[in-house]
C-alpha cells in the first residue's frame, strides 16, 4: 500500500478527542438536514433538546434551528471551546450521566457518535431523569467512509485497519457494528434512513483522518503523521487532489420513545446510503 511506519477522566468517561479538537471542528461531515427534520417531527414540543456528547456542536446547531433551546453537553474543554455558538445552544462541560437539567424537563435527546463512550446504565439513568413522559431517545453513528472510486476505498480501509487500527479504543468495535452490540434493550419505533454526503478534495480528506483519535495516538506514539504516507498512497487513485470526489458515510441509527414511566421504546436501525 506504500504506507512506512487522550484521557481526562469525568464519571468514567475519557475525553478521547481533546487532543484533535481542532481538526475535528474544521473536517467532521456534516449530518444531513432530513435528520434533524425527522427528529424535529417526533417531538410533541419544541421547547428543549439535550445533545450528549456534543463534541463541536455539529448536531446542537441544526437542533437549535428546530427547537427553542439546546442544552449541549461534552466533557471535552477544547471540543466545547471550539464549539460553533449559535442563538439557542447552550454549551456546558459536562458527563452524559450528569447532565445538571432539572428533573422531566427535554423533549429530544441526541447522541451523535458518542454513545459509545458512555457509562450506559448511569446514561440511561439520566436520560429517564430528564426526559419528558414520549420524549425521544435518537442515537447514532457511522463507520469507514465510502468514495466513487473503488482504490481509493482499498487505501482507506488499509489504513483504517492496519495503520491507525491498533490505536483505536475498544469502544470503537461498536461503531464497527453499527451499535448492534450496545446496551440499548427497548422495543421499537420506525426510522427512515439516512446518510452523509460531501464533496472533499484530498486535503480535506486528509484532515478528516487526522481528525480521527487512533491517528493521534499513532502520532504520539511514532512521532511521525501517518497521513504523509497516506496522502503519496492515494494520489495515485485520487488524481488531481483538488478536484473534489463523492464522499458517503452510511449511518446506523437507534431511537427510543419514553413512556409515562420512564421506559423505553427502540429500534436499531442499519442505514445505508440511498442510490
Amino acid at each position: 500500500m506504500g504506507f512506512s511506519d487522550e484521557s481526562n477522566p469525568v464519571s468514567g468517561q475519557n475525553d478521547h478527542f481533546g487532543v484533535v479538537a481542532s481538526e475535528y471542528a474544521d473536517f467532521r461531515p456534516r449530518y444531513p438536514d432530513a435528520l434533524f427534520d425527522w427528529l424535529a417531527a417526533q417531538a410533541a414540543s419544541h421547547a428543549l433538546a439535550w445533545d450528549c456528547g456534543c463534541g463541536n456542536g455539529q448536531a446542537s446547531v441544526e437542533l437549535a434551528k428546530r427547537f427553542s433551546r439546546v442544552h449541549a453537553t461534552d466533557i471535552s474543554p477544547d471540543q466545547i471551546r471550539l464549539a460553533e455558538h449559535f442563538a439557542g445552544v447552550e454549551y456546558v462541560v459536562a458527563s452524559a450521566e450528569h447532565s445538571g437539567l432539572p428533573k422531566s424537563c427535554v423533549d429530544v435527546i441526541t447522541v451523535a457518535q458518542a454513545l459509545h463512550w458512555f457509562n450506559l446504565p448511569s446514561f440511561y439513568d439520566e436520560v429517564r431523569r430528564v426526559g419528558k413522559p414520549g420524549a425521544l431517545i435518537a442515537a447514532w453513528t457511522y463507520g469507514v467512509l465510502e468514495t466513487d472510486h473503488s482504490d481509493v476505498n482499498s487505501v482507506v480501509q488499509y489504513f483504517y485497519r492496519d495503520i491507525v487500527g491498533p490505536f483505536w479504543p475498544p469502544e470503537r468495535h461498536h461503531v464497527e457494528t453499527g451499535y448492534q452490540t450496545l446496551e440499548f434493550p427497548f422495543s421499537s419505533i420506525a426510522t427512515p434512513r439516512f446518510t452523509m454526503t460531501q464533496y472533499w478534495t484530498l486535503p480535506q480528506l486528509l484532515g478528516y483522518f487526522r481528525s480521527w483519535s487512533a491517528t493521534a495516538r499513532y502520532m504520539n506514539v511514532h512521532q511521525t503523521d501517518p497521513t504523509v504516507a497516506l496522502e503519496k498512497a492515494l494520489r495515485p487513485a485520487w488524481g488531481e487532489p483538488l478536484e473534489p470526489r463523492q464522499i458517503c458515510w452510511p449511518l446506523s441509527m437507534r431511537a427510543a420513545r419514553l413512556d409515562g414511566g420512564g421506559d423505553l421504546i427502540d429500534q436499531v436501525c442499519s442505514v445505508v446510503p440511498a442510490p
